[in-house]
C-alpha cells in the first residue's frame, strides 16, 4: 500500500534496509496529515455507530496474557449477548506497549497496571495478589505463607513487563535482591522453567487459573498485589460501542 502511494504521488516516503524502514523527509512531512486523515475515518466511523444505534462497530482493546485468557472471554461473552453485532480487535502486548497504544489512539482502551504513566480515564478493576512460585518438591512447599528473603537464596526466575518492574520493586522495597537467572514478559515460560527445577518465582494469581504446570503458589508473608484497570483517553470521545463496554465493566458484574 505504501509503494502504490509513493508510486501515485511520485515520492519516497520509506527508506528500507537491512536494519528496517524508516520515514524519510516527505514522509515525515506528509505523517501529521496522514494522521489526521486517520483521526477523520475515526471520527466518521463513530458517527456511523450512532447512526446505527450500536447495531455494529469495532472495539480495539490492549491487553495482557491474563486478562486475555481469564476475563475477556466472559466479558466479550456477556457483552455479545446486548450486542451481538459488535467486532473486536485484541492487541496483547506488556504494559508499556499498552499505553502507548492508548496514547497514540491504536486502541481504544486497554487494561493496565496502576498507577498509569498517562493522565487519561482510569478504571481500578481488581487487586491482583503476587504469589510465590514453587516446585512441588520445594523445602518451602508445604509452609502456609513464603518469606520474601527466602526468595532470594536460590535462582530466581523474573517476570518483568515493558519497564513496569512491580516484583524487583517489591524485592527493592524490603531492601532485598534475588540471584535473577532468567528474565522475561512471558508469565508461562516463568512456570515451564520453575516447573522444571530451574528456580523459583513471584507471579499474579490471576494468571495461575487453570495452569498446565507442576507448580505450587503461596502467599507472600508481606503484602504484595499489582493493580489492574481499565484506561481510555477520554469517555466523551469514544465511540458508542467502546461507552457501553466501558460502562458494562463498571458495572461490576463481569469481573
Amino acid at each position: 500500500m505504501i509503494h502504490d502511494l509513493e508510486e501515485e504521488w511520485q515520492l519516497v516516503l520509506l527508506e528500507r534496509g537491512k536494519a528496517g524502514v524508516k520515514l524519510t523527509s516527505a514522509g515525515m512531512k506528509l505523517l501529521p496529515y496522514a494522521q489526521e486523515v486517520c483521526a477523520a475515518y475515526a471520527t466518521l466511523q463513530m458517527q456511523v455507530d450512532e447512526l446505527n444505534g450500536l447495531q455494529s462497530g469495532l472495539i480495539r482493546i490492549g491487553t495482557f496474557s491474563s486478562v486475555v485468557t481469564h476475563w475477556l472471554p466472559k466479558i466479550i461473552k456477556e457483552f455479545q449477548k446486548n450486542y451481538p453485532h459488535i467486532d473486536y480487535e485484541l492487541l496483547l502486548g506488556d504494559y508499556g506497549e499498552i499505553e502507548a497504544w492508548i496514547a497514540q489512539g491504536r486502541v481504544d482502551c486497554g487494561f493496565v497496571c496502576l498507577p498509569t504513566s498517562q493522565d487519561f480515564e482510569v478504571l481500578a478493576l481488581a487487586q491482583d495478589r503476587l504469589l510465590a512460585i514453587l516446585p512441588p518438591n520445594h523445602p518451602l512447599a508445604t509452609a502456609d505463607k513464603v518469606a520474601l528473603k527466602d526468595l532470594c537464596d536460590e535462582p530466581f526466575m523474573l517476570l518483568e513487563k515493558g519497564g513496569r518492574a512491580e516484583i524487583t520493586a517489591l524485592f527493592a522495597r524490603y531492601n532485598l535482591r534475588p540471584q535473577v537467572h532468567f528474565t522475561t514478559w512471558d508469565d508461562y515460560a516463568i512456570m515451564s522453567m520453575v516447573e522444571s527445577g530451574l528456580g523459583i518465582s513471584i507471579l499474579p494469581e490471576l494468571i495461575l487459573q487453570r495452569v498446565p504446570y507442576q507448580i505450587v503458589a503461596k502467599p507472600l508473608d508481606v503484602p504484595a498485589y499489582r493493580q489492574i484497570g481499565l484506561e481510555l483517553r477520554s469517555k466523551q470521545n469514544a465511540s458508542p460501542a467502546v461507552k457501553h463496554f466501558y460502562l458494562y465493566i463498571k458495572s461490576g458484574q463481569l469481573i
